[in-house]
């Protein structure tokens, strides 16, 4: 009898387990379909990250629909094909500038592939020191 009570125990752990397994990857998949944002942090001042944003998205043929001042810093707004890219730019120290990105497709759909596309090619930009002061930036 003593034996019956103590799989009990045991049963009711392993419904907990798997319960909360369970609640785990939904939430995961979830997570991953709603908070498609991507960020980097890049060692350069905002103006400088912003031309070179404005060199990757022109090598992508993302075209810049708004480009305008927030509180924080800037904001980008560009499409390509059925897609909106939002692009933040936080001011994080004179010589430190965080970058947002944000692709939507559609109201519900967010692409995490393209936004990450966005940022290495950034980063390509930045590393390869593309004549970032002769950019001219136009939208």
């Amino acid at each position: 009898m003593t034996l019956l009570f103590g799989l009990q125990g045991c049963a009711a752990v392993a419904l907990t387990l798997l319960s909360a397994g369970a609640g785990v990857g939904a939430s995961a998949g979830m997570d991953h379909t709603v908070n498609s944002v991507t960020y980097r942090t890049f060692t350069m001042g905002q103006e400088q990250l912003r031309t070179a944003i404005y060199t990757a998205l022109r090598r992508m043929a993302i075209l810049v629909k708004t480009d305008e001042t927030t509180e924080d810093g800037r904001k980008i707004v560009g499409e390509a094909a059925d897609r909106v890219v939002e692009i933040e730019l936080e001011k994080v120290t004179a010589k430190t500038t965080r970058m947002r990105v944000v692709v939507k497709q559609g109201l519900l759909f967010r692409d995490k592939a393209t936004a990450g596309e966005i940022i290495a090619r950034t980063e390509q930009v930045v590393d390869g020191g593309a004549a970032l002061s002769r950019t001219k930036l136009t939208y």
